[in-house]
């Protein structure tokens, strides 16, 4: 399924397969999508409503592209990660944190992006 056929089922407020919705989000993931189609699919799915296959499908896809974190020579790491999101325009605390985690001898793996409603993403803030 091309974004094309993608945004006019959404629009069409029709649901898409696991398989169907697998293809979007491989083409959004991997760069095959320009900004104005990503935003015309996201928000006709949002209209729409989206099902627990439609998440399902883009969580696996989502999983399965994302770049890992080679922790294999360590004894053990934590993940520092942020909510994201809250609309309160909070201080970005998370970020803070993995420096004082890491001062004090913890090997932190920090992710994040950036801000949507608050003042700084984490992707901001390390930038």
């Amino acid at each position: 399924m091309n974004m094309k056929q993608a945004i006019a089922r959404v629009i069409e407020k029709q649901d898409l397969s696991a398989e169907e919705m697998t293809a979007v989000m491989r083409t959004i993931m991997t760069g095959g999508a320009t900004p104005a189609q990503i935003g015309g699919f996201l928000i006709g799915l949002r209209m729409k409503g989206e099902t627990v296959t439609e998440i399902t499908a883009a969580a696996s896809v989502m999983r399965e592209l994302a770049a890992g974190v080679d922790i294999s020579g360590l004894d053990h790491a934590v993940d520092i990660v942020g909510t994201g999101g809250d609309a309160s325009g909070t201080f970005n605390v998370s970020t803070a944190s993995m420096f004082v985690a890491a001062a004090a001898g913890c090997h932190v793996a920090k992710h994040g992006n950036r801000s949507v409603s608050s003042k700084s993403g984490s992707a901001d803030a390390l930038e």
